[in-house]
C-alpha cells in the first residue's frame, strides 16, 4: 500500500496569513484543493497539521484523510515527514505531498504512486528538466525519513541517493508551482480541477 501524506503543518509566515486557507478564485481553500486532489489518487492518504489548526484540521478530515498532529512541525518540513511516515510505519511507500501546491494534477500523484509498484526506489516528476513534486519513497527509505527533523525536507535522502531516482517526464506544470506569497496566488493558471 502507498500512502500519501500531505504535508499541510506549515507557519505560512512569508505569506502574512494562513495560507492554506486563502481562498482561491473558485472559491475554495488551497488546502482543500491540494487534498482533493492526493486523494483522488491515493485513497488513503494523511495530512500532516499543527496541533490545534481546527479549521485545517476540518477540511482534510472532512475530505476524507486522516489527520496526524505533529508537535514539533515548528522545527521543518523534515519533522512533518518524520511525523507521517511514522503514523504509516507499514506502507510499502509514502508519495509526500505539499499543501501549498494546488495545481498538481491526480494523475501525476498517481504516477509517482505507480512506479514506486513498479520498484523504484523514489519517485518524482520532472517537468523541462526540472525536478518537481510530489516525490515517493519506498519502504526501504523509511529509516532515513523517520530521523528528518529541519526545514530542508527529503532533500538530502534524494541527493545521497541518486541512483534509486526516477524521474516521470510530465507536461503538469503545477508540479513546480507552490504558494509561498500572496502574489504567487494570482498566476495566470486555472483553477485547480
Amino acid at each position: 500500500m502507498i500512502v500519501g501524506v500531505l504535508l499541510a503543518a506549515g507557519n505560512s509566515t512569508r505569506f502574512g496569513a494562513h495560507k492554506l486557507l486563502h481562498r482561491l478564485d473558485d472559491g475554495v481553500a488551497l488546502a482543500e484543493h491540494t487534498a482533493r486532489h492526493l486523494i483522488a489518487a491515493l485513497p488513503t492518504s494523511i495530512a500532516v497539521v499543527r496541533p490545534g489548526d481546527g479549521a485545517v484540521h476540518d477540511i482534510m478530515r472532512g475530505l476524507g484523510l486522516s489527520i496526524v498532529e505533529c508537535a514539533n512541525a515548528t522545527q521543518g518540513m523534515g519533522s512533518s515527514i518524520a511525523c507521517g511516515v511514522a503514523a504509516m510505519p507499514d506502507a510499502d511507500g509514502w508519495v509526500i505531498a505539499l499543501a501549498d501546491m494546488p495545481w498538481i494534477l491526480p494523475q501525476t500523484i498517481y504516477a509517482v504512486a505507480q512506479q514506486l509498484h513498479a520498484g523504484a526506489g523514489i519517485a518524482a516528476p520532472l517537468y523541462h528538466a526540472r525536478r518537481g513534486h510530489p516525490v515517493g519513497f519506498a519502504a526501504k527509505f523509511k529509516a532515513h525519513l523517520s530521523l528528518l527533523q529541519g526545514d530542508d525536507g527529503a532533500r538530502e535522502v534524494i541527493e545521497s541517493a541518486r541512483d534509486h531516482l526516477t524521474l516521470i517526464p510530465t507536461d503538469d506544470v503545477g508540479v513546480l508551482l507552490d504558494i509561498d506569497i500572496p502574489t504567487d496566488v494570482q498566476r495566470n493558471f486555472p483553477a485547480p480541477r
